[in-house]
């Protein structure tokens, strides 16, 4: 968050969210083809990976993005965006078929409706365009999450990413000329080195580990070490950007930890 925050200080957040998977895709399909493998997954996949594409490399950084370009202070997307372990956990029981016990959907209940007091308080009782994007970057990134690892299985963690950004490139290559060519663009510091992080770390490279663990671990349960992201957003918001935040920003994410870790301990 704070990196994407820095990209749009001199870059449209369409550029930011479009390019970052354009830059990645091209590191990806360079990666492919030093490696010897084939650029493009077996076609019975595509649907999988499809899923991907529209969950990781362009649901998640467009929602996110436009979220925090209307307004959505980074420790705030942060304790939204804390549900993520719970969505997550969610798409992986369906598709994986199992039976949660009911303690399981009590504990993604209660998250939701955490994050949905925390947001009306913080609206004055009103929905805010930024919390529904925010939303919708959850359950994006939540089926992201599920269809990559679940690839991950039989496939290489950084094949499986790589694999889905050059699918996306023939999309995300010529909408990143476009918007470059259309939209204001101020190159400082903090704009390069934001743009460089989300697009070679966010976007490429965290994935690698990350599909990997999913597999490994299994989705579910791999998906605990998300219940620290909230905490260390705020924690990078307030170190590199200086924001403040009061106790009931503080009380939200504990409240979201908790939900997210009753999911964890039953769902199954």
């Amino acid at each position: 968050m704070p990196a994407t925050v820095y990209a749009m200080r001199g870059l449209d957040p369409w550029l930011v969210a479009v390019g970052r998977a354009a830059v990645a895709g091209a590191i990806a399909l360079i990666c492919l083809k030093a490696a010897g493998h084939a650029l493009l997954p077996p076609r019975s996949q595509w649907p999988a990976y499809a899923l991907i594409v529209l969950g990781v490399v362009v649901g998640f950084p467009v929602f996110s993005g436009l979220a925090l370009h209307l307004g959505a202070s980074t420790a705030h997307s942060a304790v939204v965006i804390g549900l993520l372990p719970a969505a997550t956990a969610a798409c992986a029981v369906l598709r994986a078929g199992e039976r949660p016990r009911p303690l399981f959907w009590a504990g993604c209940t209660a998250g939701a409706a955490a994050i949905t007091a925390f947001t009306l308080i913080q609206h004055h009782g009103r929905p805010s365009w930024p919390d529904l994007l925010l939303l919708g970057a959850l359950l994006s990134a939540a089926i992201g999450y599920t269809e990559g690892g679940r690839l991950a299985k039989h496939t290489p963690g950084w094949r499986v990413i790589s694999h889905a950004l050059v699918l996306s490139l023939p999309l995300t290559l010529p909408v990143t000329a476009a918007l470059a060519a259309t939209t204001p663009i101020t190159l400082t510091g903090e704009s390069l080195a934001g743009f460089a992080y989300v697009s070679v770390i966010s976007m490429f490279v965290g994935f690698i580990p990350w599909y990997a663990g999913l597999a490994r671990g299994g989705i579910a349960r791999a998906g605990q070490t998300q219940l620290t992201q909230p905490l260390l957003t705020l924690v990078w918001a307030w170190g590199l950007m200086g924001e403040r935040f009061g106790a009931s920003t503080v009380v939200a994410a504990l409240a979201v930890l908790v939900c997210v870790a009753i999911t964890q301990r039953a769902r199954t």
